[in-house]
């Protein structure tokens, strides 16, 4: 298992964790054995966005005398009620439903306070001037989270409250067919077939500068739906009418920009040993970008990927991590000093480019990779 640092928390979580819902309907027995498979792959992260309350009492007993094993990612504003899981911005139901979630868990504190579902800029402006926020930031305060979050599908939303700098980890949907649609309030619209019917070209430009802005302001983010509720490995179901591999969607959603984790749903033993081995596969199992290049009605060209198909470079250099400081560079009216340092500290940077096109011929997007590494020696300096 790999692992990474989750923005500006001051911790570390491994690339690959475990989403929740996949425990619902089970014997407790199996929710022992997916904690003790986790503990066994080195898996840490658990996002715990699961209606049921009974099953967070099982995780929690699954869970002790091994919580200081796992980085806990629990949503606040959501309620248990009449055999629904809802959201609810009522501070009475928020502070109850919150203590209630830490006794099923046996636990005085969760790493990461997560305030759930919020698609809307009236919805942010509400959570965000209201009581809401000034909650978190008083658990932040006492300790019992340790980083407040928020859980997105609109990329306008998520980028308002990363701005806003309230915000230390964002849970966002990520995966290479909902990265093409633009912002929306209504989360169906991602997965509407008839929105992807039409010529699609490249991914959406807010969210490509939201991960890019996560990641320039430390904001780590933290995956949900890599697999799009699993219709992305199907062929017949997939809105690409191409199906993936897990391990390609894995791949994909942890070379955007800011990812840290993806929190990787598991119905199986199976299925979770298998998301948890990601590390181990070999590179050909993680190839998303010939898939990628094959969807019908979709181009992705011109535009990195970051999949590191332009390896080798004869000059050693990463062209993948020259491109993506480059474009984190561009987005801004003046080079962040966390960006130039970064670039800094690469072994070898774009000024070294031969200007052969080995990394162009290898390309299947068919990026300007020659310029990109041209572009980069201006920016940053030779």
């Amino acid at each position: 298992m790999h692992y990474r640092s989750l923005g500006r928390c001051g911790l570390n979580i491994s690339e690959i964790g475990l989403g929740c819902e996949g425990l619902l309907g089970k014997p407790e027995s199996f929710v022992h054995e997916v904690i003790n498979m986790m503990e066994e792959h080195g898996g840490t992260g658990i996002d715990l966005y699961a209606p049921n309350p009974d099953m967070r009492s099982a995780l929690g007993r699954a869970l002790r005398g091994r919580r200081d094993k796992f980085l806990l990612e629990a949503h606040i504003c959501t309620i248990w009620k009449d055999g629904q899981y809802k959201r609810t911005r009522r501070m009475d139901e928020v502070r109850i439903s919150f203590d209630d979630q830490l006794v099923r868990l046996g636990t005085d504190y969760v790493e990461i306070g997560m305030i759930h579902y919020v698609d809307s800029l009236d919805d942010w402006r509400v959570v965000a001037e209201g009581e809401v926020l000034r909650y978190a930031l008083d658990l932040k305060k006492a300790g019992t989270i340790r980083a407040i979050g928020l859980s997105s599908h609109n990329p306008q939303v998520a980028l308002a409250a990363v701005n806003s700098d309230m915000l230390d980890v964002l849970l966002f949907s990520v995966n290479p067919c909902y990265d093409l649609q633009p912002a929306a309030e209504d989360v169906e619209q991602l997965w509407n077939r008839e929105k992807y019917k039409g010529n699609l070209v490249n991914m959406n430009a807010e969210r490509q500068c939201l991960y890019e802005t996560c990641q320039r302001r430390a904001v780590g983010i933290t995956v949900m739906k890599a697999f799009g509720g699993g219709d992305l490995l199907h062929a017949d179901r997939s809105l690409a009418g191409v199906g993936l591999s897990p391990y390609q969607c894995l791949a994909y959603a942890l070379d955007r920009p800011g990812v840290a984790s993806v929190f990787a749903g598991a119905h199986s033993l199976e299925e979770l040993q298998q998301n948890l081995t990601f590390s181990e596969a070999p590179d050909k199992e993680k190839d998303y970008a010939t898939v990628l290049a094959s969807f019908p009605r979709i181009s992705w060209k011109g535009h990195c990927m970051y999949c590191g198909h332009c390896a080798p470079c004869p000059s050693g250099i990463d062209v993948a991590a020259v491109t993506k400081l480059l474009n984190l560079g561009l987005s801004q009216e003046s080079v962040p000093e966390t960006v130039r340092e970064h670039y800094a500290s690469l072994e070898h940077t774009g000024g070294e480019c031969l200007q052969c096109g080995s990394c162009e011929d290898r390309c299947p997007f068919a990026v300007a990779a020659m310029q990109n590494m041209a572009r980069a020696a201006q920016l940053f300096g030779k």
